[in-house]
């Protein structure tokens, strides 16, 4: 088991995991991605005001657990998820446009299916479907898989388990997704900061030039967090001093691995009647 997978797990059950022994701590949760591409240890390296204690999982898995007022802040990357889970229940007090990376679809060096020459993301993931070219799906509810699905409906295309062999679930985080697609010599959606940083693998960026492709996150603070304001202290902090350290870091090629999202923080609306 992944490192990532058992803290995740861990966190399931004990509903944070402490990355500060200070007290009083704020309940972060946040995304294996967040984590694996090395977000979170420059926010460990920054000593956060007020210290935090940080679960990480699924996108699904940390918006469910806030909603369930078991997380006081929250870091995602599935817009479509904190609409249904967070937004329109009313959950979320204050919302925060914060980074946005890009996916990248990657896979062997060969292209089997063509996909560096596709026109959109939509056309490549075509190509792999017609193809029956092996295709690594994390299947987690994380914001990668939702990002996944939603171009598979894009390119018209409904893979179906077990029928389609070509279509694998490994229900797993990113690192470990883009190490089975590595042995099986497949293709798979990428978190490309997340990517660059893995080692001793030979998948290629293939496919990147579709808007489709950014992967925007979103601070939130959750209503049921301490009066304190602890929360908005740590959203203030965060806006003012982590995020211009990660619109600094850059991929191997000297692209920003993030760029800033549009907007500020403020109550976000939700629906009428909510």
């Amino acid at each position: 088991m992944s490192r990532t997978v058992a803290l995740a797990l861990a966190c399931s059950v004990q509903v944070a995991c402490s990355r500060s022994t200070q007290a009083p701590a704020l309940r972060l949760g946040t995304t294996t991605t967040v984590e694996q591409s090395g977000a979170l240890a420059l926010l460990d390296s920054l000593h956060p005001t007020p210290p935090v204690r940080v679960v990480v999982g699924p996108s699904g898995t940390i918006l469910r657990s806030a909603a369930a007022g078991d997380l006081d802040v929250v870091i995602t990357h599935a817009p479509s998820l904190e609409q249904r889970l967070l937004i329109e229940p009313g959950h979320a007090a204050l919302r925060c446009p914060f980074v946005t990376s890009r996916f990248a679809i990657v896979g062997p060096a060969a292209d089997p299916a063509h996909v560096a020459t596709a026109a959109s993301a939509a056309e490549a993931l075509r190509r792999i479907a017609s193809a029956h070219a092996p295709f690594i799906s994390r299947a987690d509810s994380s914001g990668t898989h939702v990002k996944e699905l939603a171009l598979w409906t894009s390119a018209g295309v409904a893979p179906v388990v077990p029928r389609d062999k070509w279509y694998v679930q490994a229900g797993g985080d990113q690192a470990a997704t883009l190490r089975i697609a590595d042995e099986r010599a497949a293709y798979a959606l990428a978190d490309l900061p997340t990517f660059t940083r893995l080692t001793g693998i030979a998948l290629h960026v293939l496919f990147t030039a579709d808007t489709a492709l950014g992967n925007p996150y979103t601070l939130y603070v959750i209503h049921s967090a301490s009066q304190d304001s602890a929360a908005t202290q740590f959203s203030s902090w965060a806006m003012a001093n982590w995020r211009p350290r990660l619109l600094a870091v850059h991929l191997p090629d000297g692209a920003a691995a993030f760029t800033p999202a549009g907007g500020e923080c403020a109550a976000p609306v939700t629906v009428a009647g909510r």
